[in-house]
């Protein structure tokens, strides 16, 4: 059965994705986690394991300034100390991290609290000093002082006023991770409802494109189709064109788009923190047979790697359909990485599992149900300068896989206006999708 789509409204004659249920099995994961690991507790500075700890946000504004923190303890409840008046609204409207004793005593999972905001405060100021001390009396209470504390992100500063407190300080970025590789249904409707959203974009975008446009005009309007359906943060979109192709740049830029140019898209947003990492590619006007041939291999390449996703499979299974970064024209994967690649999705772009030739062989991963991730493909042109790129998002069902990136990718899609010749006369006409398959079309759907 296909994984539901539903709504993002709440209704009361259909069940749907239940945020309460989220956010206790959220966090129970990351209990179990912590409990099978030798951690006393874990401690985070990353935006995204907060939110899944917490179910907290301010803002993707406070995403890279490390100003927030959190802390969970075996055996304990989390608690977020959170910039300025964030804190207060925590305790007024996030009754999940209320653990009062019901005698009127404010919420204690919701504190007032500020780290050293990546070093911009004066560092004799005693931030730092400040935070590790309410990290050590959290220990102490709970009877952990001795027990290692796991941290995913930190500035030395921190590190080094929590060792100054005895604590010792160890990697739990790992503790993190793991719970957070099977997704819980809920995880799995907002994932689907954050691809549908790019489906959407990709729509517009195939009707917008056209010689003239640039790349950085694609950007604004995928990001106001994502904007208009109610998008939390457009993080990215990955427009290249033409001879930007090959090699891979990873940015867009001003470059105006022309006739026959190939152009691929990376739609990266959060619905309710949950991200997608989406390619497609097009042809522009036309497309030549070294673009048709380049999109041919790398679908090739996806649709044996989609093939082998099943529980039990491993990451090793699926990179071993792959090319050899010299079969593609780069010295080694380091050179190559991420190109032909594979990653969790969740509430960040990438989480486990990592699909790579330059791991996976060596260090493989066991697939399991319940899994999200993105398989990324790309083929240089043999012209040289065109290449294609395809992403897929796929769920790890009980006996297999679905995919849930729903725009069409089995063919190359020619977008704007086709270039034909009729009678010896060019003759240019802006064809709706539907006729693309026709004798003088020159792509395919």
């Amino acid at each position: 059965m296909a994984i539901r789509t539903f709504g993002p409204n709440a209704v009361d004659w259909e069940e749907r994705v239940d945020l309460d249920r989220l956010r206790r099995q959220r966090l129970a994961r990351l209990n179990e986690t912590l409990n099978r690991s030798e951690l006393g507790a874990v401690l985070s500075f990353d935006f995204a394991n907060i939110r899944y700890m917490t179910a907290t946000h301010i803002g993707t504004w406070a995403m890279d300034k490390l100003i927030r923190f959190a802390l969970l303890v075996r055996g304990g409840e989390p608690i977020v100390w959170d910039f300025g008046s964030a804190a207060r609204h925590h305790q007024l409207y996030n009754p999940w991290l209320d653990y009062s004793d019901g005698k009127g005593g404010p919420p204690t999972g919701a504190r007032a609290g500020i780290s050293t905001l990546r070093g911009a405060f004066h560092p004799d100021a005693g931030i730092a000093e400040d935070v590790a001390a309410k990290i050590a009396a959290e220990l102490r209470e709970h009877g952990l002082a001795g027990e290692p504390l796991g941290i995913d992100v930190a500035e030395m500063p921190i590190l080094t006023a929590l060792r100054a407190e005895g604590i010792d300080v160890v990697d739990g970025q790992q503790v993190f991770l793991e719970a957070r590789r099977i997704k819980t249904p809920d995880e799995i409707s907002l994932l689907t409802q954050a691809c549908a959203m790019v489906d959407a974009a990709y729509e517009e975008l195939y009707g917008y494109l056209r010689p003239g446009v640039r790349e950085n005009e694609c950007v604004g309007v995928v990001s106001k189709v994502l904007y208009d359906l109610g998008s939390e943060y457009v993080e990215g979109v990955n427009a290249i064109s033409g001879e930007r192709c090959s090699p891979h740049p990873h940015v867009y830029s001003d470059r105006l788009i022309r006739p026959g140019d190939p152009a691929f898209f990376d739609i990266l947003h959060s619905h309710l923190g949950y991200r997608t990492c989406y390619y497609r590619t097009f042809a522009v006007g036309s497309a030549s047979g070294a673009q048709r041939d380049a999109y041919v291999r790398c679908r090739e390449y996806m649709d044996r790697a989609i093939a082998l996703v099943r529980p039990g499979a491993t990451t090793a299974d699926i990179v071993e359909v792959w090319p050899r970064a010299e079969e593609f024209g780069f010295a080694d994967e380091t050179a190559a990485f991420a190109l032909q690649y594979g990653h969790g999705v969740g509430l960040s772009i990438w989480e486990k599992p990592i699909f790579s030739r330059l791991v996976s062989l060596d260090h493989p991963e066991v697939l399991e149900e319940g899994m999200v991730f993105a398989l990324e493909t790309y083929w240089p042109a043999a012209d040289g300068w065109s290449a294609a790129r395809i992403e897929e998002e796929v769920v790890v069902t009980a006996d297999g896989c679905e995919v849930i990136t729903k725009f069409p990718a089995e063919e190359l899609l020619v977008a704007g206006r086709k270039y034909w010749t009729v009678g010896g006369a060019l003759d240019t006409r802006r064809e709706s999708q539907s006729h693309l398959n026709t004798p003088h079309g020159n792509g395919s759907r």
